[in-house]
């Protein structure tokens, strides 16, 4: 038996998440039966990210194990060719140890959310971002997003049906910039609360519209209270940048 490590690339957009789901498409559903195909076997592949229906992944990092012996390049081409027409790619593929976790061994997730701040809606890269027709001050969003940085009770940026034992996590660092006519937001921590990530992004963009006080995520943190924060910014803007793991 022999475990593998993959980076898996995807577009969100058809699928209801990374997920296994009773009914639906998702990202884990596709990529077992890419290996059933291949190898006769049946495995469970393990993600790093349960990214939600409609979120993207750069560099989500999975896991499985296999009796069959194969060449990692062989495993690499064969996955990709029973994926095929998803808009899933297996990007490498490398033996791993056995005691090797996608999830339990992760260092920290990154998060990247893109927004279009532009009156034109989105033509190429639509399903890839937020579209906001009015033009966002970044840089006033960048300083209201370091109150956030730090462990806190994220209680005010938890979705209602967050499994987390505890709303307590550890941000450790929220950027915002400006990259032409998109904004990104760029969110890093060894985890996160179920729309974590897209309840501060629409937070934030309150704050970056002028419609809030430069101090308000702070404020919204320290109620306690989801009701109290901004929208939840929509799916198809958020992406699974990568994953980090100790070397090794």
């Amino acid at each position: 038996m022999r475990r593998w490590r993959l980076l898996v690339e995807y577009d969100g957009g058809p699928f209801v998440g990374w997920q296994r789901q009773a009914s639906g498409l998702s990202v884990q559903g596709l990529l077992e039966e890419a290996v059933t195909r291949l190898t006769g076997e049946t495995v469970t592949v393990v993600g790093g990210g349960r990214t939600d229906a409609g979120v993207h992944a750069l560099g989500q990092v999975a896991h499985l194990d296999l009796e069959k012996d194969l060449l990692p390049e062989r495993l690499l081409g064969g996955l990709n060719a029973h994926l095929r027409p998803h808009p899933v790619a297996v990007l490498d593929v490398r033996p791993a140890a056995p005691d090797f976790h996608a999830r339990f061994s992760a260092l920290r997730k990154s998060y990247l959310y893109r927004i279009l701040d532009r009156r034109a809606p989105p033509t190429l890269e639509r399903g890839r971002v937020w579209h906001v027709p009015l033009r966002l001050d970044a840089e006033r969003m960048h300083e209201a997003a370091q109150a956030l940085v730090g462990r806190h009770d994220f209680t005010s940026f938890r979705a209602s049906e967050c499994q987390a034992k505890s709303p307590l996590k550890t941000l450790d660092l929220l950027h915002v910039r400006r990259v032409g006519a998109i904004v990104e937001v760029r969110a890093v921590a060894r985890s996160f609360l179920h729309h974590q990530v897209r309840n501060i992004v629409g937070t934030l963009v309150e704050v970056g519209l002028h419609k809030r006080p430069l101090g308000w995520p702070a404020e919204v943190l320290r109620a306690r209270d989801r009701r109290v924060a901004g929208p939840t910014a929509p799916a198809h803007g958020l992406f699974l940048e990568r994953i980090d793991y100790p070397p090794g």
